[in-house]
């Protein structure tokens, strides 16, 4: 079976987790095809929005600890061979120039957590639920979770978190904005839809660009990232998506970036 499924709607790519009978947990062969997956994505100029979700029950129950066990005294050699391949589809996701959205299943616990993390737009299912998990089996974050959750939750919420292995029920998660909205079970599919399908008919390059300064804006200092923001804004006014735009603001008409 693939572990990870990859396919097209139009515009969207859809990116599936896809051991439903393991929780969809990451094992070597998930974390090369996610990467493999997240790479053809990012460069694929037809894409204009990625879609990250699960299959079965769960969203992702983080690193799969059976093969950890399994793994005895490499255990640190395995870990972190898993942690570095995850770590490249991570870097992939959270830095393309498109946007990502993540539609949370279900249960979403350790680097299942880290990748609900990435999304720029994340939807829960109602019985989706968050737990760091990694304490609870002896060992510390990885799939940038120390870095992503602070940055979401704040520091002493993302402490609790982590330290004290709490769990987050999908209503709450929405409370601290760790993710964007919660939606009925049934409906996360036509609402993962049409937020995707807005997102493609979307100025793609400037989201793009915009996702970088965000990304980057956590570790500049102010005086840098004004620059960056006027050499960014200067070349996204010179793309035809600009142009588009500014034309369709003008003639009060609604622009067709996808045209552009």
């Amino acid at each position: 079976m693939t572990a990870v499924l990859l396919t097209r709607d139009g515009a969207v790519a859809h990116v599936v987790l896809n051991r439903p009978d393991a929780g969809n947990a990451i094992d070597p062969a998930l974390a090369d095809e996610l990467s493999e997956a997240a790479d053809e994505v990012s460069s694929d100029p037809s894409v204009r929005c990625v879609v990250l979700t699960g299959s079965g029950r769960l969203f992702c129950a983080g690193g799969d600890v059976g093969r950890m066990a399994a793994a005895g005294e490499n255990a640190p050699t395995f870990l972190h061979d898993l942690a570095s391949s995850l770590h490249g589809a991570i870097k992939t996701l959270a830095t393309m120039a498109k946007p990502l959205v993540v539609a949370v299943n279900g249960p979403a616990a350790g680097a299942g957590l880290s990748l609900a993390l990435l999304g720029d737009v994340v939807l829960a299912a109602k019985s989706a639920h968050f737990t760091a998990a990694y304490t609870g089996i002896g060992l510390t974050p990885d799939g940038g979770m120390s870095w992503l959750l602070p940055r979401v939750v704040g520091l002493r919420r993302a402490q609790a978190m982590i330290l004290t292995n709490e769990r987050i029920g999908a209503e709450e998660a929405e409370r601290l904005n760790l993710v964007t909205r919660v939606v009925e079970d049934d409906d996360l599919a036509a609402e993962t839809g049409k937020l995707a399908d807005r997102l493609v008919a979307a100025p793609t390059s400037a989201i793009g660009a915009a996702r970088g300064l965000l990304l980057e804006g956590a570790i500049s200092s102010l005086t840098d990232h004004l620059d960056r923001e006027a050499d960014t804004i200067a070349a996204a006014g010179a793309h035809s998506e600009s142009r588009e735009g500014v034309a369709a603001f003008l003639t009060r008409r609604r622009p067709d970036y996808q045209g552009a």
